[in-house]
């Protein structure tokens, strides 16, 4: 279930993306599975149908989804994260829950760690 949450600083097409980049990733969205029209989800989430229609070319844009005008938006096979990864995203996950961490101070310390990874950039974790 997608939601948008209007307090985030995050715009409700990232957020859209995001999300749905990670059901297809997680495997929720499987395979061919057809995502709701613009129109229908953007009035699901009481947003402007451009809003969605953003998110959805962002998704075309990385390979995840593809376009055709008779069969919808739908996943595009060999999406799903290995399960090996999978398995530590979500231990991650719950040993942050469990040592008090907040979804948002994790994603920063998961960006902090992703940006001192990069070729040049001094590891600053």
């Amino acid at each position: 279930m997608i939601t948008i949450d209007p307090a985030n600083l995050i715009g409700p097409s990232e957020q859209i993306r995001a999300q749905l980049a990670a059901m297809i990733r997680s495997g929720e969205l499987a395979a061919d599975a057809k995502l709701p029209p613009v129109r229908q989800l953007a009035g699901d989430l009481r947003v402007a149908a451009g809003t969605v229609a953003k998110a959805y070319k962002e998704l075309e844009g990385a390979g995840l989804v593809r376009t055709g005008r008779a069969n919808g938006t739908r996943v595009n096979p060999g999406q799903v994260l290995k399960t090996e990864l999978l398995a530590d995203v979500r231990l991650l996950a719950q040993r942050a829950r469990a040592d008090g961490l907040g979804l948002e101070e994790l994603q920063k310390m998961v960006e902090t760690a992703w940006n001192s990874s990069l070729p040049g950039v001094p590891k600053a974790l």
